[in-house]
């Protein structure tokens, strides 16, 4: 299945040490190699997104990514290894979408089996995965339960309504950013990190890449990774339970 790559913090910071890693599975580490993307949002509201069919390996645009330091409070990265879908852009996660004037993305790890839900609004699928069906359904579900842009509280709980009714499809392993917070659900595999001052280096596990974080940050500082599986070997990573939707904001996981 597919991976994902989540980044959550409280100034605008890069994602260029996680990424690299990440994306050596898309074929050197792992054999994820049905295409990839990323979403980085940018003065809260703008949002920049690449998706690519190749490998993320052998992607031009992914190198572009892995040199080039843009700096978000909000990044979701996904590298595809197919079970839905033909392999082409419009099936390369992440996926975009509008709602009460915000840019939304969505990532998805797992396999929905026979997942067709009734879509009558204004979210329907581009492309043939369940991944895009299930945020399509998401994202009319919670159009549907506000009728204005609600708190990020308003939408944890609404979130935490309606992911259980597609996880009884299958394997539902999501990520989902408005910009304002980073929502991340786990059915299966999900690991997340809080990083603060004081810094320590950390070291990456899928490429011999290695970073001192205290000579780029502040020690007001504050940065949340959530990954499919841990992208360093000498950091202590917690596994989300089964089922558990987290929430974070300003780099921080939110308490409930």
């Amino acid at each position: 299945m597919c991976q994902l790559l989540g980044m959550n913090c409280n100034t605008p910071t890069d994602a260029t040490f996680s990424f690299s890693g990440f994306a050596q599975r898309s074929g050197r580490t792992g054999d994820h190699s049905d295409g990839w993307g990323i979403a980085f949002f940018e003065e809260e509201r703008g949002l920049r997104h690449f998706v690519d069919h190749q490998p993320a390996i052998d992607s031009p645009i992914a190198e572009l990514i892995r040199r080039y330091p843009i700096k978000s409070r909000n990044v979701i990265a996904h590298i595809r290894k197919a079970t839905q879908g033909a392999v082409n852009l419009q099936n390369c996660h992440p996926f975009v979408r509008e709602l009460w004037g915000r840019y939304w993305v969505f990532a998805h790890n797992g396999n929905l089996t026979d997942y067709h839900p009734r879509l009558h609004g204004h979210f329907r699928p581009v492309g043939s995965t369940d991944s895009e069906r299930a945020f399509c359904w998401l994202m009319q579900e919670l159009a549907k339960s506000h009728a204005d842009v609600p708190s990020v509280d308003e939408l944890t709980l609404t979130l935490k309504e309606l992911a259980p009714q597609v996880a009884r499809h299958g394997t539902f392993n999501f990520l989902l950013s408005n910009g304002e917070a980073l929502w991340a659900h786990a059915s299966t595999s999900l690991y997340y990190i809080e990083r603060k001052h004081p810094f320590m280096p950390a070291e990456l596990t899928d490429e011999d890449l290695s970073i001192d974080f205290a000579a780029h940050t502040t020690v007001n500082d504050k940065v949340s990774v959530i990954v499919t599986a841990p992208l360093t070997n000498n950091e202590q990573w917690t596994a989300f339970a089964p089922g558990e939707l987290k929430v974070f904001t300003d780099g921080s996981l939110r308490d409930y």
